[in-house]
Order: C-alpha cells, then sequence, then structure tokens
C-alpha cells in the first residue's frame, strides 16, 4: 500500500514529536501548544505519565486542554505557576537562520505567545515542509485583532501592505478562544521581521501577530532520513 503524503507527513511530525517530549523531566511544568503538531506531543507525554511521570501543563489553546484533560495530563494554570520550564508546540515556518517563527494559523498565537514568553525553553516541533529561508510567500501572516471595529484595523493593515483578509467560520468570523478575530496577511517575503513586529504592536486594534522573534530554543525536524534537532 502506497503511504499518502499526508500520513507520510504525520509519521514525521509524531517522530520529532516523540523526541521533543524525551526533554521533560519529572517535576516539571509544561506548556502544551496547540494544532496537529503539538497534539501528538501531548499524546506523547500522556503515555510517559500513565508510567509514572509527574508533571502539569499549562494549555495554549481550549482544545489542546480538552485532549489533555481526556488523556489524563494533570493540568495547571498561571495563577499558580508564572514561569515554565519548557514548552513544545509546532510551527507554521522557521526561518532557518535565525529560529524566528511564523504561528497562529491554527488560531492560537495570543495564548500560544503568553505561553512562550513565560518559558525558560521553548522547543518547536515540525516536519521539514516548514524550514524556509525567509519568513511570508504562501504561509500568511495571522495578526489577532479586536472584534469591535475590525474593518477599520484590516484598513490600517492595507495601508502597511500586509494584505489582509479576515478568517473566517463558516459565513461568520473565526473567533478565537479570546474572543478575537483574526486577520491572514498575504506578505511575499518578510525581510526583517522584527521591524514588522514592531510596525503591528503600534497598530491600534492589533492584539497581537504571529511572528515569535527570538523565542524557539530548539527546533526538532521531522526528515525521513531521521529526526534533526537545530539548536538556537
Amino acid at each position: 500500500m502506497t503511504m499518502s503524503l499526508s500520513s507520510g507527513r504525520d509519521g514525521l511530525k509524531r517522530a520529532a514529536a516523540s523526541r521533543a517530549v524525551e526533554e521533560v523531566e519529572d517535576g516539571m511544568v509544561v506548556g502544551l501548544g496547540s494544532g496537529s503538531t503539538a497534539a501528538f506531543a501531548v499524546e506523547d507525554l500522556a503515555g510517559r505519565v500513565a508510567k509514572g511521570l509527574r508533571v502539569t501543563g499549562i494549555p495554549t489553546s481550549k482544545k489542546t486542554a480538552a485532549l489533555a484533560r481526556r488523556l489524563g495530563v494533570p493540568l495547571t494554570s498561571f495563577a499558580k505557576h508564572r514561569r515554565i520550564d519548557v514548552t513544545i508546540d509546532g510551527a507554521d515556518q522557521v526561518a532557518r537562520g535565525t529560529l524566528d517563527l511564523i504561528k497562529g494559523l491554527g488560531g492560537a498565537l495570543l495564548r500560544e505567545k503568553i505561553v512562550a514568553s513565560a518559558s525558560d525553553r521553548v522547543i518547536i516541533v515540525v516536519d521539514e515542509t516548514k524550514l524556509v529561508d525567509r519568513l511570508g510567500g504562501k504561509t500568511s501572516l495571522p495578526v489577532e485583532i479586536v472584534a469591535f471595529g475590525w474593518q477599520t484595523v484590516l484598513d490600517r493593515l492595507a495601508a502597511n501592505d500586509c494584505s489582509p483578509r479576515l478568517r473566517l467560520a463558516g459565513d461568520k468570523p473565526f473567533t478565537t478562544d479570546g474572543g478575537n478575530y483574526i486577520a491572514d496577511c498575504a506578505i511575499a517575503e518578510i525581510p526583517d521581521p522584527a521591524v514588522l513586529q514592531a510596525r503591528l504592536s503600534e497598530m491600534i486594534g492589533v492584539v497581537e501577530n504571529g511572528l515569535f522573534i527570538g523565542m524557539a530554543s530548539k527546533i526538532v525536524v521531522g526528515r525521513p532520513a531521521g529526526v534533526e534537532v537545530i539548536e538556537r
């Protein structure tokens, strides 16, 4: 039987996620990312918990929280833990030279960035298709925006050459766990992510953007020949 492209890619993600979870040690507070790749990590972590590993997780989305509870991974919150030992998450793009990221196609970028910024280490799990020379291009940049007056925010983004499109769920705007909307911005190439991030952060109505600059400690890449680990 011929393996489909999607199932083959899932296998690479699973292998990389399993390698990342090896870095979790007893007693750690673990940031639990969102998306399909992060879900593989949660599943692998649950297997280790079932064998006696003692950890608590802080999830980056309601969906991840539900998965962790169902699989028996204990959860905690920032009310009890201000710092996270290690976060394991996925990414939509990884710049090879800098390890800067685009995240947020799953719609959880605000919570993902809060968790990442509170983490001592952030391990990003991807398959090799997510590695790029420069961010942007075929992968859009998600920008989380307030629901009130979203039309004016899209106008501001458009005026800054971001080519925004409001993300929809059916015939209604997609709504994040925080009650915000997302503008997916088509940008041919992002030569200086830090400059763009600063510009977006100053924009009225923008809550957060999907540029994760200098946050990844390590990238674990699933390749057909095996798992590659790229250190910062």
